[in-house]
C-alpha cells in the first residue's frame, strides 16, 4: 500500500497534491512517523503546528513528548488578540496567524508541518513565533518536495534554523 500518494491537479490543475491521509489511517505507520519527527530535535518545551494538517503531527508529538500544542491557523480562526504574517502559496497567497500570548521568551519551540513545498507557510510560522520572543529550535516536515526549493528559502531568511524532512522526493 502507498502512504502517500500523489493526486494530480489539486486544488487546482498543475499541483501534484501529496495526500497523507492513507500514511494517518495506518496506526503503525503513524506511529512511526511522529516517533521519528518526535527524536529529531532534542530540546523544546513546545511544538507549533500549522493549519490544517501540520496540527495532526505537531499535536502529535507535543502529546508523545509531554509538551504544549502550539496552534498556528488561518486568518481570523483564533479569539484571542494575534499576531499576523502573509505569505505565498505554490497556488496563491493567504495568511497565518498566531495568539499574541501563545509563547514567550523562555520558550524553546519546534515547528512542526507536513509539506515543505515553496517555504511561504514556513517562513510566515517562523516569523510568528519569533514575534512571540519565544525561539525556534528545528523545523520538521513529514515530506519535501525537492525541486520547490522550499528549503533554500527558508535558510536564506533563517539560517540558523535546523531543517529536518522525513522523507524527500
Amino acid at each position: 500500500m502507498e502512504l502517500i500518494r500523489e493526486v494530480p491537479d489539486f486544488p487546482k490543475p498543475g499541483i501534484m497534491f501529496q495526500d497523507i491521509t492513507p500514511l494517518l489511517s495506518n496506526a503503525e505507520a503513524f506511529h512511526l512517523v511522529v516517533t521519528q519527527m518526535s527524536s529529531i530535535a532534542p530540546h523544546f518545551d513546545c511544538v507549533a503546528g500549522m493549519e490544517a494538517r501540520g496540527f495532526i503531527f505537531a499535536s502529535a508529538i507535543a502529546n508523545q513528548c509531554n509538551k504544549g500544542f502550539i496552534p498556528i491557523r488561518k486568518s481570523g480562526k483564533l479569539p484571542h488578540q494575534t499576531y499576523s504574517e502573509n505569505y505565498g502559496l505554490e497556488y496563491g497567497q493567504d495568511t497565518l496567524e498566531i495568539h499574541n500570548d501563545a509563547c514567550g521568551p523562555e520558550l524553546k519551540v519546534l515547528i512542526v508541518d507536513d509539506v515543505l513545498a515553496t517555504g511561504g507557510t514556513a517562513c510566515a510560522a517562523i516569523r510568528l513565533i519569533q514575534k512571540t520572543g519565544a525561539t525556534i529550535t528545528h523545523i520538521v516536515f513529514l515530506l519535501e518536495i525537492v525541486a520547490l526549493d522550499g528549503r533554500a528559502k527558508i535558510q536564506r531568511a533563517f539560517p540558523h534554523i535546523n531543517i529536518e524532512s522525513i522523507k524527500t522526493i
